[in-house]
């Protein structure tokens, strides 16, 4: 991920939508460094105009840290261990978010378990965020209500309204 102006060819991520969030996701990566987590790369703000941080990721986390439990909308993944399926389902499971989630796998009977068994609203197998407009997006838990984009989205705008005639 390269943060950079939508005008950067080579970039592929843009700023921080305020100053403000860009200063709650410091103060995430800060939390999660006194929680113990290590920076495998980023987690500085870059040193050039605009809200931009470097994507960090944090591993030896796990999911006790708030870095890790709350949502930070921001460019940082936290890397948990688990020793088997059973396990890394329990921990993406464990959250009141739903928004997204992902599988990498060469086994898609392997990732056809995850997509079952994941509460997330948008689950990606090898891939990660592509967004369409005729695909619904939202989240389960208290990851958004409602869906937005395609015809899913619409019916946030409508009402239904039923009408019964008794003609006899």
């Amino acid at each position: 991920m390269k943060p950079g102006y939508w005008k950067d060819a080579d970039s592929t991520r843009g700023p921080i939508v305020s100053k403000r969030q860009m200063e709650t996701i410091l103060n995430y990566i800060e939390i999660g460094k006194k929680s113990g987590a290590q920076i495998a790369c980023g987690g500085k703000r870059l040193d050039r105009p605009g809200y931009f941080i470097e994507p960090t990721v944090f591993i030896d986390a796990n999911n006790d840290m708030q870095s890790v439990r709350e949502e930070i909308f921001g460019p940082v993944l936290s890397v948990l261990k688990f020793s088997d399926l059973d396990q890394a389902l329990d921990i993406a499971n464990d959250s009141v978010y739903g928004l997204a989630g992902g599988v990498f796998t060469q086994d898609m009977k392997k990732a056809n378990h995850v997509v079952q068994n994941m509460e997330q609203g948008n689950i990606y197998v090898n891939t990660y965020f592509p967004i369409w407009v005729d695909t619904p997006w939202g989240g389960f838990k208290q990851s958004g209500i409602g869906r937005e984009l395609s015809v899913n989205g619409l019916n946030n705008y409508l009402e239904d309204k039923v009408v019964i005639y008794d003609c006899n």
